[in-house]
């Protein structure tokens, strides 16, 4: 009698074995992706368009200081991608004069001057451009960085570190002043800069006032 009843269960158990399991068309819809959070920073468009001072006598040499005398090294042959997407930028296609910061989140002292930075570009507008380069970083911690800290001018994206190792600099953060020809006036890698200490070095390597 058992042997009869195990034979007559067992098919049973197969059957709801079988359902259980399901197949791909029985799984439900795939969830939409999440949309993705919209950058903080501004897109790379405008890079390669000169400054245009806003009123006159504004983007001039400072009075009292020499200009930059010739020479200084080129900017790299390097194209980098934009954090905001859109056709990749050819670092010596920025038009200078310029101040170029590399940073990363995980960088104690670039968080501590980012802010700097984005106040520098603001005063400066017309007079020269801000780019950050964020370098061996994780989007969402770019993101996060810009996010919390206003921090809004134009951001290129150097995962591979080849502007560092261009420029035969290990450490960050690196900040390029790049004059009107494009060529690198000065490259500081003292630590977090301040707002007196970049405009100091505006005026020294630049020839140009930040404006209070």
């Amino acid at each position: 009698m058992n042997r009869r009843l195990a034979l007559f269960v067992l098919p049973l158990l197969l059957v709801v074995a079988g359902c259980t399991g399901g197949t791909a068309d029985d799984d439900p819809a795939p969830r939409p992706a999440a949309a993705e959070r919209p950058s903080p920073f501004r897109d790379c468009a405008t890079l390669a368009t000169t400054p245009t001072p806003a009123s006159p006598g504004s983007g001039t040499p400072t009075p009292g200081t020499t200009a930059p005398a010739a020479g200084g090294q080129a900017l790299p042959e390097l194209t980098l991608s934009c954090f905001t997407g859109g056709a990749p930028v050819a670092l010596r296609s920025v038009a200078g004069p310029a101040v170029i910061n590399v940073w990363a989140s995980w960088c104690p002292p670039c968080r501590k001057e980012l802010p700097a930075f984005q106040r520098l570009s603001e005063r400066v507008a017309g007079q020269l451009q801000v780019v950050g380069v964020n370098s061996r970083d994780s989007r969402s911690g770019a993101q996060s960085i810009g996010e919390d800290f206003g921090v809004r001018f134009p951001i290129l994206v150097d995962q591979g570190e080849a502007l560092q190792r261009e420029l035969r600099r290990n450490a960050i953060p690196l900040t390029l002043f790049v004059d009107a020809d494009g060529r690198i006036r000065h490259i500081d890698a003292t630590g977090a800069l301040d707002d007196a200490q970049l405009a100091k070095l505006v005026r020294q390597h630049l020839g140009l006032t930040v404006p209070a």
